[in-house]
């Protein structure tokens, strides 16, 4: 900071200035603050603006503004109450100007005056509060000439006062009043039209922000975000560069859309690369530029549509399916010696890290499950299913699991048909059965019942296991963050699984007292002796 203030004045006014816009959005810390406050007042109004300090350094800092720059901080909202305190304790002193050699004559400090009022988007009337006179008094013709950004040209100048001494504001009141008689006579300006710009250069941050242009006019762009399209009437881009930023990946002639009057206004086509730190390899943001579009091309931002959530989760698991697979494959490998004598223990742990990947399998398998029944795509094939050999085979393949849980499963001896689809039918009933032997306890015997309870109805009764009785009713549906439930995606989950695919069956899961009872269509079954 020493260096800093010691080539302050070696260092070219524009190039201090773009320093403190660059600041405006970087959150300088308070020597930095200090640094560009101190300097002449457009340099310091970008840093007066937007900094973010603590109430104790901004009250050490005050005495040592400038008025005019005291007047920028007291038209801010965002500063706390000691602050303000402290702007209010320098009184009048903020609105009398002095007259140093930097100023040599009123009518340049008057315009100076004015400047700073423009630059802080306020207005400093506040001390004339008094005043009754509502159609134009002075406090009004100040702000009116703050908000038109106006500079005070002197019709006919005051004889200069032979004393040294303050300048009063009332000299610029004056001035500000000759310059709206002088304006009502000849009638404003029309500011001059923006010549458009055929082409510029940016930059974004990491979060996709643009934080540097070239080329064009820095406000209408600087902010822009590539993560999130605007609304139809705001500056925007497109889905294409939305899409793009969120993988990482390049893009071109992406549409961009610039509101306002600027020379940025418009439509535009944007192309861009990422830019990674080659340290750590870590996403620093994007180099890109835009250009108008061509006669034969178009700019309107096209908005992607947004995918529903069960949609995005089908997408997740496709993308988690792929490597888990991979993983399950190469550990099969290991385990099998396939590629080469592998030592007893690297084998017994590739035996694991397959079991794990099997199960993460499964969970993935129910969450596609669980997205395909939310977003109605579930596609179902009619069929005839005999319930007892698929509760034989699903028990052998819960061998594993009931003996480490030392229960059991009762499987009825009589088989009945039910009408379904014959996959879903038997993930419906693996599932359920998984669930229940995993809450299961050692000795435990849990007993599946069937029978048709009408032409059209076939009941499969499962008993719950002792560690289910403390739920009544449907409350065994909410149970996924309990401790004791050690199924991966919980036993809640699990059941409400069960229940929504019995609903696509066209049966039903219900809750009671000691048993989970799963009603299904019935097909055709010995007792009935009929078709259904």
């Amino acid at each position: 900071m020493a260096t800093l203030r010691a080539i302050r004045g070696e260092v070219p006014r524009a190039i201090r200035a773009a320093s403190a816009r660059a600041l405006e959005y970087a959150n300088p810390p308070a020597p930095l603050v200090r640094l560009f406050a101190l300097d002449e007042l457009p340099i310091a109004i970008p840093v007066l603006r937007s900094a973010r300090l603590a109430a104790a350094e901004w009250i050490q800092l005050l005495p040592d503004l400038p008025p005019a720059a005291r007047t920028i901080l007291r038209n801010r909202r965002d500063l706390g109450p000691e602050v303000q305190r402290a702007l209010e304790s320098f009184g009048p002193v903020d609105f009398v100007l002095p007259n140093d050699a930097s100023v040599p004559d009123a009518d340049v400090r008057a315009e100076a005056f004015a400047e700073a009022v423009d630059s802080s988007t306020g207005s400093i009337a506040e001390p004339f509060a008094g005043a009754q006179n509502r159609d134009m008094d002075h406090s009004d013709r100040i702000g009116a000439a703050a908000s038109a950004g106006a500079r005070a040209q002197p019709v006919a100048p005051p004889a200069p006062v032979e004393d040294e001494g303050p300048f009063e504001i009332a000299e610029v009141v004056a001035r500000i009043d000759a310059f709206w008689r002088n304006r009502e006579e000849t009638g404003p300006v029309a500011p001059p039209a923006p010549v458009q710009v055929g082409e510029f250069r940016f930059e974004t941050d990491e979060k996709g922000i643009v934080r540097w242009v070239d080329g064009v006019s820095r406000a209408p762009v600087i902010g822009l975000s590539l993560d999130l399209a605007g609304e139809a009437e705001a500056s925007q881009v497109d889905g294409i560069a939305t899409g793009a930023f969120r993988r990482r990946a390049g893009f071109s002639t992406a549409r961009m859309r610039v509101e306002g009057h600027s020379d940025a206004a418009g439509d535009w086509l944007i192309s861009a690369v990422p830019v990674f730190d080659p340290a750590n390899g870590r996403f620093t943001g994007y180099r890109g530029t835009a250009r108008r579009p061509r006669s034969d091309e178009r700019a309107e931002p096209v908005h992607v549509p947004v995918a529903s959530p069960a949609e995005s989760l089908r997408q997740l698991v496709h993308e988690l399916r792929t490597p888990t697979n991979a993983i399950a494959g190469f550990a099969e490998m290991i385990e099998a010696q396939m590629l080469g004598p592998v030592p007893e223990i690297y084998r017994s742990r590739a035996h694991i890290i397959r079991s794990e990947a099997r199960e993460l399998l499964g969970a993935i398998d129910d969450l596609d499950l669980a997205a395909r029944i939310d977003s109605a795509a579930l596609a179902l094939i009619p069929g005839r299913v005999a319930l007892r050999p698929l509760l034989a085979g699903i028990t052998d393949d819960l061998s594993p699991l009931l003996e480490l849980r030392g229960s059991m499963i009762a499987l009825p001896v009589e088989d009945l048909i039910v009408a379904g689809d014959r996959r879903a039918v038997e993930r419906l009933l693996a599932r359920l059965m998984a669930t229940l032997v995993s809450a299961s306890g050692s000795g435990e015997r849990i007993g599946v019942h069937m029978a048709t309870e009408s032409d059209q109805r076939v009941a499969v009764a499962i008993d719950r296991p002792r560690a289910l009785a403390d739920y009544p009713g449907d409350s065994v549906l909410g149970i996924d963050d309990e401790h004791e439930d050690s199924t991966l995606l919980g036993t809640g989950f699990a059941l409400r699984l069960a229940r929504n695919l019995a609903r696509e069956l066209g049966g039903s899961l219900t809750i009671e007292p000691t048993s989970l009872t799963l009603r299904l269509p019935a097909a055709v079954n010995s007792q009935v002796g009929q078709a259904i």
